[in-house]
């Protein structure tokens, strides 16, 4: 079984079947939670699963992408009070080791209306093409999130991005690298700069390349959890979820 089917058989047994024995096949005892809400180990996900089915909440999910022992799931849940919301948009990370699944990371925020080219938190192409191009494609937004999104050297933006189309997913900007110029020059008036500082997390596959992150918006401390697709050596589509890191968790594992 590769890493992509073992983790959707996991996620179907928590969250479509409500299965816990299949679970528990499927889970490492020692499971390490990375989501702030929940304690770390198998054991509470799988005592959780009667709860979930009596909730009646529900996942569809949009894009997997794998790379090695780590798959990413961009998916929404439905009914999902259980998580803070009625409906919430999720990227999932999960690290597979023996046989299980070992590890998971998770950023969570409400769906927004469309933004102002009509795009949401989901829509957008879901095919993995460029197998062969995985390598390059990893190395071409490793180098964006570097230069642009740490700031260590902005101007080179057009060499990874292009400027011809960029198709946006965050609900606050439009497509096109003049609306996200204009965000981020918006926020840093307003007081509320953008900082990215940290990226323990990337995973490509073919097009796409999803990297985690950890930074700041004005004074807090936040997550980015970023997803790229790439055509023709450079980023044409992107799609995010962003949350604050909560001073407490329910283990000592940290959001990363």
């Amino acid at each position: 079984m590769s890493a992509k089917e073992l983790v959707l058989n996991a996620v179907a047994a928590i969250f479509t079947s409500f299965n816990p024995e299949a679970a528990e096949q499927l889970l490492a005892p020692g499971y390490i939670q990375h989501n702030p809400m929940v304690p770390t180990g198998a054991a509470p996900i799988i005592g959780f699963i009667p709860a979930l089915k009596e909730s009646g909440v529900t996942m569809e999910v949009h894009r997997v992408i794998a790379e090695g022992d780590m798959v990413v799931l961009h998916s929404t849940f439905g009914n999902a009070q259980a998580f803070g919301g009625e409906t919430l948009v999720a990227f999932d990370v999960f690290r597979v080791e023996d046989g299980k699944v070992a590890e998971h990371w998770d950023n969570l925020q409400p769906p927004a209306a469309p933004n102002a080219s009509g795009r949401t938190l989901t829509d957008g192409t879901t095919e993995i093409t460029d197998l062969d191009k995985t390598a390059e494609n990893k190395a071409l937004v490793q180098g964006f999130v570097t230069d642009v999104l740490y700031g260590k050297a902005p101007e080179k933006i057009t060499s990874y991005v292009s400027t011809e189309t960029y198709l946006q997913h965050n609900p606050n900007i439009g497509d096109g690298l003049e609306a996200l110029g204009g965000m981020i020059q918006h926020l840093a008036e307003t007081g509320q700069a953008l900082a990215y500082t940290s990226t323990p997390i990337v995973v490509a596959e073919g097009n796409f390349v999803f990297a985690a992150s950890e930074g700041s918006l004005g004074e807090t401390p936040m997550a980015f959890f970023d997803l790229f697709r790439v055509e023709d050596g450079k980023i044409v589509e992107h799609w995010d979820t962003v949350s604050p890191i909560p001073a407490e968790m329910a283990h000592e594992n940290g959001k990363f």
